[in-house]
């Protein structure tokens, strides 16, 4: 299931980015971590125009955060 993340405000951005932060043990892997799937992502999304408003690097910040946030995400 993929989620939307078109209209997303800059706070929202900053809170989910601290948030997956503070839930890593090391920040150098988890910056490493999230720079990895946002350019597999963009290589891998090229062909979709819906998502070309929202950068592949917040796309990935806001995924990451959310499997952090909602582990039931990563158990399906």
């Amino acid at each position: 299931m993929k989620k939307k993340y078109q209209s997303v405000s800059a706070n929202e951005v900053l809170y989910r980015t601290e948030e997956l932060l503070d839930a890593a043990s090391n920040r150098y892997k988890i910056t490493i971590q999230v720079a990895n799937r946002a350019k597999r992502r963009r290589y891998e999304d090229i062909d979709l125009l819906e998502d070309l408003r929202t950068k592949p690097i917040i796309r990935a910040i806001l995924e990451m955060a959310d499997e952090i946030s909602q582990p039931e995400i990563i158990s399906d």
